[in-house]
């Protein structure tokens, strides 16, 4: 059977609650059963360190099972807790009397069978009967060496093989279903980023058919009805040409009283060139403003001659420049990363 790879995206905690603060109140509950259990039947035990220090261990191996992440759960995580059971009782086997004064004296059984139950749920099947076969293996050989028969410590024992074989089951049924889950969600988010950018691009279409009709239907319209177009309709039709050109080649330098100005200023005669290789895609709306209201400043001021623009690409210590030049002088302002013009060089 196939288990999931260490993924946070796909943990079977998710499904079952053990990452939340209710799975941490039954940890904690857990480890106060326990507690009570060590502390209440002491008859007998000599020393009692051992039994504390199980305590602190089974305690320890439950909250690190709901919180340590990853699917199948990490394997250094998984060796530490199926030794939990073998090491915990005979920590608590070698200071009991013989015979023992009460079964619950040997709480360290129950207390590793719920850790294994959901070790198995988390995708350690096998180090789970490892670490319960080994169990019962130190319960056994305690019952032999104490001279009570092995088939006393298999007993008493082997009671708990119930609540193992039915984790182990409910884990190989529950684990196909969580991946179908995770699968299916997956699917969920990819066609709803999927649909969220075609109705993003759609959108944009939309936009821009309405800026084009805005544009263009005028004159397309003025086209359609004339008899024959004079120097002011072919004009317009190079205006509108450029403007759109700009629009492909220049998307940041569109905004609305940019785009304006550079439509006055091709109309007295200047020529505008504009490019855009995408600086001020991430830059924030101050520094975009900054740099867009002194280029606007500039193509506003140009009366003849020829006026480039040119939007870096990201990364450069260059965030724009503007080169101007008509019959008397060439003059080119470069931007800095901060959005000002650096001193005009020659």
């Amino acid at each position: 059977m196939r288990w999931f790879r260490a993924d946070r995206t796909q943990d079977v905690r998710e499904l079952l609650g053990m990452h939340t603060r209710t799975a941490l109140a039954l940890v904690a509950f857990y480890a106060v059963t326990m507690v009570v259990l060590a502390s209440s039947f002491r008859d007998g035990v000599d020393p009692y360190w051992p039994v504390a220090l199980a305590v602190v261990i089974a305690a320890v191996g439950a909250f690190a099972l709901v919180r340590v992440p990853g699917d199948p759960l990490p394997f250094a995580t998984t060796i530490a807790l199926a030794a939990v059971g073998p090491g915990t009782l005979a920590m608590v086997l070698a200071v009991l009397p013989v015979p023992i004064a009460h079964l619950w004296q040997i709480w360290p059984l129950g207390a590793a069978t719920a850790i294994y139950t959901f070790l198995c749920v988390r995708g350690r099947p096998v180090w789970t009967w490892i670490g319960f076969g080994s169990m019962i293996g130190v319960c056994s050989g305690w019952a032999a060496v104490t001279g009570q028969g092995w088939l006393y410590g298999l007993s008493i024992s082997a009671i708990n093989f119930a609540p193992v074989l039915m984790s182990t089951f409910f884990a190989f049924t529950i684990r196909p279903m969580a991946r179908e889950i995770f699968d299916l969600r997956e699917r969920s988010v990819e066609n709803a980023a999927v649909d969220a950018a075609t109705d993003a691009a759609m959108r944009e279409r939309d936009a821009q058919l309405n800026r084009l009709d805005a544009l263009a239907r005028p004159l397309l319209d003025r086209i359609a009805t004339a008899d024959e177009l004079d120097e002011t309709d072919l004009l317009e039709c190079t205006l509108l040409e450029a403007q759109l050109r700009d629009s492909l080649r220049a998307p940041a330098l569109t905004a609305d009283h940019l785009a304006a100005v550079t439509r006055t200023a091709r109309r007295r005669g200047v020529v505008v060139n504009l490019f855009d290789d995408h600086g001020l895609d991430e830059a924030s709306n101050d520094l975009r403003s900054r740099v867009l209201a002194a280029i606007t400043t500039q193509i506003e001021t140009a009366q003849t001659g020829a006026i480039t623009v040119r939007v870096l690409p990201p990364g450069r210590s260059t965030l724009a420049t503007v080169l101007a030049f008509d019959d008397s002088e060439t003059c080119r302002t470069d931007f800095g990363p901060d959005g000002y013009p650096r001193p005009q060089s020659d």
